[in-house]
């Protein structure tokens, strides 16, 4: 499945009905000081209209509560109907909406089991776009991933399948660059290079080594007017 795909009505309900104000008493219901009781045991009347108006209320709580949690959910529902989240980007999410660590819970757990939150799917994804289209080494795959919030175990788990080609993509993308950058000299070309590398993820001797190379046949294309000589 994909993330596009939720049903997002599938979470919407209908509002529950407002609660009206509490019936007002008797008229010719006995009234009490604010320091004696009329009633056979004093203190306060029990069963009054007082009591009736916090139950009322209590009963107005919840209902507003319910309907604080319903759109909390109806926003992460179309949050993920734009893009997939991560477990912690829907936790924090739903936070924002103004929810509780018991109900954000019960709403994570409810879209964990319908399919709508998958770390490890999120993460197949995040990998696929960075390794196909953005020729990302496996260091900065593993950055966005934790920057996207995926599980640690998650993160570990797609970064070890990776295949290790670092070096043919590295030199691959330092290729592609290589070419606009023949016209500066040796050191400007090769701290540009590096950092557009670096970027990228590729670092060390393979960020090194596939700059060399692609600067030496950039120049080797060029004429070599501008040959640069790597120790």
């Amino acid at each position: 499945m994909t993330f596009t795909d939720l049903p997002e009505d599938e979470l919407l309900v209908d509002a529950a009905p407002e609660v009206g104000p509490p019936a007002p008493a008797s008229p010719s219901a006995p009234t009490s000081s604010p320091r004696r009781g009329t009633g056979s045991r004093g203190g306060s009347p029990r069963g009054g209209a007082g009591e009736q108006m916090t139950e009322a209320e209590a009963e107005a709580e919840v209902d507003d509560r319910a309907a604080v949690i319903e759109r909390a959910r109806v926003a992460l529902t179309r949050s993920l109907g734009r893009r997939g989240l991560s477990i912690a980007e829907a936790r924090s999410t739903l936070r924002s909406a103004g929810l509780d660590a018991d109900e954000v819970d019960d709403a994570v757990e409810d879209f964990v089991a319908r399919g709508w939150l998958d770390d490890a799917l999120l993460a197949e994804q995040i990998v696929h776009g960075a390794t196909t289209r953005k020729d990302m080494g496996s260091r900065a795959i593993r950055q966005l991933l934790v920057k996207r919030l995926v599980s640690r175990d998650v993160v570990d788990a797609v970064v070890a399948e990776l295949p290790d080609d670092d070096v043919e993509r590295a030199l691959e993308f330092a290729t592609t660059k290589a070419r606009s950058l023949v016209r500066y000299d040796d050191e400007t070309a090769m701290r540009r290079l590096m950092g557009q590398l670096g970027r990228r993820g590729f670092g060390g001797s393979v960020a090194s080594t596939a700059a060399r190379t692609a600067m030496a046949r950039a120049r080797d294309e060029a004429g070599g007017g501008n040959a640069v000589r790597f120790r």
